[in-house]
């Protein structure tokens, strides 16, 4: 197969540009906003998530600048084809984990309470992983380099374990697929002698870069901190607004033409996986300290049996988990 090509913003020679302070741009924005709109909330907030994509490349831009690695904005999905679409409306063939998974055996069971416990920001966390740096290049020589990521036709291994979701989703058909670099090093961590709850996955071959765990990282807490502040004051735009700008990144740097600035899906397939992967390890805590795991579906979306604040931390930072709702099921409850 052909070698990637990709378009790579670089610094000019010479001298490294100095790393800017842009810890106030999102609240200049916000300002800016209701300011406009006579302090209507509404309509500030209306008009802050119409130019959240702009916004969120411009500040992701202004995080670059004095950064160690400059990564590539655009792959040539013509010389990748598994990242290519079959059609506009059609998807690839990248396969992300997404879980819609429930423990049949308890919910045919005696009647239980379940509480149903959703993630803070979980594509925010999630842009803390490993990203592939330039455009991916391929090979067929079955190895994994913990330095590189980006996507991997694997063989995926057996699952028994009826009590825990499968860490690869509802996927059913047992031949090779295509999954990204947060699931292949999940399957890889399971298969190891601390965990042992499957075998490694074999990989048949791959499309894969250099990559860096810290590419997204000023870009995350900068709206992390924003975020944080918008909770602590009650600031419902703010909170709206940052919210908007990691989702609608995530959602259109893949080949969408909302986004002009950035052509990754190999990076859209990577964080939303990555987002998948954080749920299941949260499962497994929880599973560890003695919960039933009764459903874990979506991004973020985690339901168990038992005391879950000795787990979990109840709030709406990143690291804590929410309540969204308590449910019955089992003989006479709610299926």
């Amino acid at each position: 197969m052909p070698a990637a090509v990709g378009r790579q913003h670089t610094q000019s020679p010479g001298r490294p540009k100095e790393r800017q302070d842009t810890s106030g741009l999102i609240a200049r924005n916000v300002a800016q906003a209701l300011e406009d709109n006579g302090g209507d909330m509404d309509a500030a907030l209306a008009a802050l998530i119409k130019r959240a994509i702009p916004d969120g490349m411009a500040l992701l831009n202004s995080t670059r600048v004095g950064s160690t690695y400059d990564f590539t904005n655009y792959v040539d999905t013509d010389a990748i084809p598994i990242l290519k679409k079959p059609s506009r409306d059609g998807a690839d063939l990248i396969w992300e984990g997404r879980p819609k998974w429930r423990n049949r055996a308890v919910e045919s069971g005696p009647a239980q309470t379940v509480t149903a416990l959703d993630v803070n920001g979980a594509y925010l966390s999630a842009l803390k992983t490993h990203l592939p740096i330039g455009a991916p290049r391929h090979s067929s020589d079955g190895t994994y380099d913990r330095k590189r990521s980006g996507v991997y036709l694997i063989d995926p291994p057996a699952w028994a374990h009826e009590d825990l979701p499968n860490p690869l989703g509802n996927r059913e058909e047992p031949r090779p697929l295509w999954v990204t670099d947060p699931t292949l090093r999940l399957l890889i961590r399971l298969s190891g002698p601390k965990y042992g709850l499957c075998a490694p996955p074999v990989i048949r071959e791959s499309w894969t870069s250099g990559s860096s765990e810290a590419l997204l990282e000023r870009f995350r807490r900068e709206m992390a901190a924003a975020r944080d502040a918008a909770i602590e004051e009650g600031d419902r735009v703010t909170l709206e607004y940052v919210k908007a700008m990691y989702a609608k990144f995530v959602s259109t740097i893949g080949e969408s033409s909302a986004n002009r600035e950035m052509r990754r899906p190999d990076w859209m397939h990577i964080i939303r996986s990555q987002a998948f992967a954080n749920l299941w390890l949260k499962a497994w805590k929880a599973h560890q300290a003695g919960l039933t795991i009764v459903r874990m579906l979506g991004t973020d979306e985690l339901h168990v049996i038992g005391d879950w604040r000795q787990v979990f931390t109840e709030g709406r930072k990143l690291t804590d988990m929410k309540l969204k709702t308590e449910y019955t099921i089992g003989t006479g409850g709610d299926s």
